[in-house]
């Protein structure tokens, strides 16, 4: 599933001058990443103290290439069950530190089991989605009442354009205030 996502986003996340990376590739040695990689792995890394640094268990990374800023996370999963549970915490740890707080952090599912068709009365995996994460797009025929944080998954590129003007604003902003 998530090799898909990763093929139907690429050509789209590039064309925003963005790219991204499946998150298992950064658990690799620093030594052995690209740069560019190294870098996107830094400004993701989760700090628990005594325990170490960490990188969240997400799917896909989504960072700008000239800075390696990460943009946003996505964690694909067919089923929502306990995972998207998971999806919220790393929200919460990225959220909670300057470096990673406007990380955003979505959810991609064919929601194969339901749990985010309806809004009301929603079943704890869509309150989870709704409240704990930035969004949840849902690949499937099924009609689901979307909200401004659970879509179907034609949405998530708009959005993540969104994202990605919203960066080149403040970039051009921060510009202008050194003139």
């Amino acid at each position: 599933m998530e090799k898909l996502i990763v093929h139907i986003l690429t050509k789209e996340v590039r064309k925003m001058g963005l790219d991204l990376v499946q998150g298992h590739m950064l658990e690799r040695n620093s030594s052995t990443l690209p740069k560019v990689l190294d870098k996107v792995k830094r400004n993701l890394l989760i700090d628990f103290g005594e325990q170490g640094m960490h990188l969240p268990d997400v799917d896909i990374i989504i960072f700008n290439p000239a800075n390696s800023q990460v943009l946003a996370v996505v964690s694909v999963k067919v089923t929502l069950r306990e995972r998207v549970a998971q999806t919220g915490y790393w929200k919460l740890k990225l959220a909670a530190a300057p470096v990673t707080s406007g990380i955003k952090v979505y959810f991609i599912t064919p929601d194969e089991d339901g749990t985010l068709v309806r809004s009301r009365p929603a079943k704890k995996g869509r309150a989870i989605v709704e409240v704990d994460t930035d969004g949840g797009y849902v690949m499937s025929e099924d009609k689901i009442e979307e909200s401004l944080r659970v879509k179907t998954f034609d949405k998530f590129i708009s959005d993540l354009q969104v994202i990605a003007n919203e960066l080149k604003v403040a970039k051009s902003s921060e510009q202008h205030t050194f003139d």
